[in-house]
């Protein structure tokens, strides 16, 4: 996941060679938190469910094994998304500056964001009031249909 400028100065200097170590040495490649294979088009059905290839066995969002029947067995009307996977290295703690290999974690784009979903929804939070701030000191009353 690209690191945003302004967050580039928390980061260590081996930060892209940490993370490969973190990725593919110690998660081999997989996500730590469901499974899914690094760089792998990923049959899923929407809700967190995915089919593991190598296994040839549907597994939950928290890579547990599942009782259902193969992708093409399913019923016609049943939607099924194929997605790519990437890795990235994600701390645990939320902060860029702690990088102890117990805080890092390898972790496959859903995984992240749920995992940062507490984070994103407080920023959310925090950049609607700082335009509702603005828009108060230059504009006087901030318009409904930009909040």
């Amino acid at each position: 996941m690209p690191i945003r400028p302004e967050n580039r100065f928390f980061y260590p200097i081996d930060w892209v060679q940490l993370s490969q170590v973190v990725r593919f040495e110690r998660a081999k490649g997989c996500c730590e938190g469901c499974g899914r294979p690094h760089g792998q088009l990923v049959c899923h059905l929407g809700d967190g469910r995915w089919w593991d290839n190598a296994a040839q066995v549907w597994r939950s969002g928290k890579g547990r094994k599942l009782k259902l029947a193969p992708p093409e067995t399913l019923p016609a009307d049943t939607p099924r998304y194929t997605t790519r996977v990437y890795l990235a290295c994600a701390h645990l703690d939320h902060d860029p500056g702690n990088n102890a290999p117990s805080n890092l974690k390898a972790l496959c784009q859903r995984c992240h964001i749920l995992h940062d979903r507490e984070e994103h929804q407080r920023q959310r939070w925090f950049t609607y009031r700082l335009r509702k701030a603005a828009g108060d000191l230059f504009l006087g009353p901030y318009p409904f249909r930009y909040l």
